[in-house]
């Protein structure tokens, strides 16, 4: 079979150029760092079923301002640590006096994570192009395990949606995504977010989700995991491309704590 439920720590190939989202590399074989569905066709990758966002430097993704500080903005970035936006790191000259009028309590801001320290203290930046408060269309979260099947292969996903909804959108590693069009078409939108978090773990998904946006009536047979099609399709829009979400980092401080346990 090309897809397994696995757990973390389990050995899926001896192929480590096959390593994609999802696992980790020990001692030139390909290990799960999730409890979920491993691809073992032509690329090795696991999409979890669930999982607490852990910030990584260079995410984008989407906070909550939850309190204010003289020169800080905190916010909650849907993790167990919160996201510190120094004042300096706003696109502009910023006096303490004025903070809430850029944002307040309960404001929403994409945001791109500058650096992690030891300690997870998260510090958040807004000097790029395109970071920037949100105050208006919709707010709406995910599991952050299923981020990459809306982003999909290359971006193939979340261009599609936009292009099927006219809505414009941004998709945050933490798992918020911000839209933004018509009611009507935001409640299309809203429903094909919902239905690819519910079947991330299915083949031809992307199909599935273009006939839904467009109104044609779903083929059941096209997702049947069993057949050769359906897999490659499921392969397209999978997360193996968005390796980027689980860094290097992350795996050695994960071989790390393997070597600590084995030296014990």
């Amino acid at each position: 079979m090309d897809h397994n439920i696995v757990i973390p720590g389990q050995m899926l190939s001896e192929d480590v150029k096959s390593a994609g989202h999802g696992t980790y590399v020990k001692n030139d074989k390909v290990y799960s760092l999730y409890y979920g569905v491993a691809n073992l066709k032509d690329r090795t990758y696991v999409v979890p079923f669930s999982g607490k966002y852990i910030p990584s430097r260079k995410d984008y993704l989407i906070g909550v301002v939850i309190q204010l500080t003289s020169s800080n903005w905190i916010f909650d970035i849907r993790s167990p640590y919160d996201g510190l936006l120094h004042v300096s790191e706003y696109p502009k000259r910023v006096e303490s006096s004025g903070m809430k009028r850029i944002m307040d309590i309960g404001d929403c801001a994409i945001l791109r994570i500058k650096d992690v320290s030891k300690s997870m203290r998260t510090d958040v930046s807004m000097r790029e192009r395109g970071l920037r408060p949100l105050k208006d269309g919709r707010l709406i979260e995910i599991l952050p395990t299923k981020v990459p099947r809306v982003i999909g292969h290359n971006g193939s996903m979340v261009s599609m949606l936009k292009k099927e909804s006219n809505c414009d959108m941004f998709v945050g590693q933490n798992g918020r995504i911000w839209i933004q069009g018509k009611d009507h078409e935001m409640d299309r939108l809203t429903e094909a977010i919902d239905m690819i978090e519910r079947e991330a773990h299915t083949s031809g998904l992307t199909e599935k989700v273009q006939q839904f946006m467009n109104n044609d009536p779903v083929v059941e047979d096209d997702i049947v995991s069993g057949s050769d099609e359906s897999v490659d399709q499921g392969s397209d829009a999978s997360s193996e491309d968005n390796d980027d979400t689980i860094p290097e980092e992350t795996c050695r401080k994960i071989d790390a704590l393997l070597d600590d346990a084995e030296d014990a």
